[in-house]
């Protein structure tokens, strides 16, 4: 009688040890990184080091300066020249508010009315970038030259007689006063304001209107209870690129000012240009610099975009 056996079972071999991958691409962000952290290094914060250490220092060109640690420099170069400083954070803050307040009805036209035009807008938006910013600023001692075409219809419109109530202009000319500096700077900053605005318009959603809409909400009320407000980021970020080059500028007070509309970029320029006293010229730089950090952390706080910062 044959015995049946029970077949053995095959023995299960145990699973080779992995490894763990090699986090080959661990290093790759860094490296990408490093040209541009190499080029702020190179080009921004070794020359703030450096103005940073003229600005106090002490001497003459002919004897040469030497680091005495002297920070009166900040006091004495603020109390002198307080005056432009103050007058260019004023005209500063007109551009920023004129460029708004054309900038933003023309971003809003490209953003939800242009259709098929938005792209030549936007080419003509961008198009002043094309030339160079000195001779678009001359081209404004044109249109502002005594007996033109603009300040004849100001005249006729009398817009002249409330310029020169409020100060910015004198007699019936309006070249080498402040509305010619403000004038060129919102002109020149204009494209800082409408860019950034059409960014943030172009993202709402257009069925948020027509909700508004629905719900019985009149023109006006969308736009300020739904418009407005998700295109802030687009005003916060329009009125930062508009504000801090306009208030830093020189070249607008310059060619369509006069010495009684003299901007602190003016006297930081000839500071270090014409009068050659360094430790002035940077420590009215770090001042101007200062001055726009605290303003523009004040603003984003106050605008409930922290998120920008």
């Amino acid at each position: 009688m044959s015995t049946i056996t029970r077949a053995e079972a095959p023995e299960l071999t145990p699973a080779p040890e992995t490894k763990p991958p090699r986090r080959r691409g661990r290093w790759t962000p860094y490296w990408l990184l490093l040209p541009g952290i190499l080029w702020l290094v190179v080009f921004f914060a070794l020359p703030m080091l450096y103005q940073a250490s003229t600005s106090v220092q002490t001497g003459s060109l002919e004897e040469g300066y030497k680091v005495t640690w002297h920070f009166a420099t900040y006091w004495d170069a603020l109390s002198q020249y307080w005056p432009q400083f103050v007058r260019s954070v004023l005209y500063a803050a007109s551009a920023t508010i004129l460029c708004l307040l054309l900038g933003y009805p023309l971003a809003y036209l490209i953003a939800f009315r242009a259709g098929r035009w938005r792209n030549l807008i936007m080419i003509l938006v961008i198009a002043p970038f094309f030339t160079s910013f000195l001779i678009r600023t001359l081209a404004w001692k044109t249109i502002l030259a005594d007996g033109g075409p603009v300040v004849g219809a100001l005249n006729a419109l009398h817009v002249l007689d409330l310029t020169n109530w409020l100060g910015w202009t004198a007699g019936d000319r309006v070249l080498a006063t402040p509305l010619a500096v403000v004038c060129g700077l919102t002109y020149n900053f204009l494209p800082f304001m409408i860019l950034p605005l059409y960014t943030s318009l172009e993202r709402i959603d257009p069925r948020l209107h027509e909700a508004a809409g629905d719900l019985y909400a009149q023109p006006f009320t969308t736009f300020r209870k739904v418009t407005f407000p998700l295109s802030m980021p687009g005003v916060v970020s329009g009125t930062l690129l508009t504000f801090i080059p306009a208030a830093g500028d020189y070249v607008n007070a310059d060619l369509l000012g006069s010495t009684d509309t003299r901007m602190v970029g003016n006297v930081i320029q000839t500071q270090f240009l014409r009068i050659l006293d360094y430790p002035t010229a940077a420590a009215l730089s770090f001042i101007l610099m200062a001055a726009i950090l605290l303003m523009v952390t004040l603003y984003i706080r106050k605008s409930g975009t922290e998120d920008l910062v």
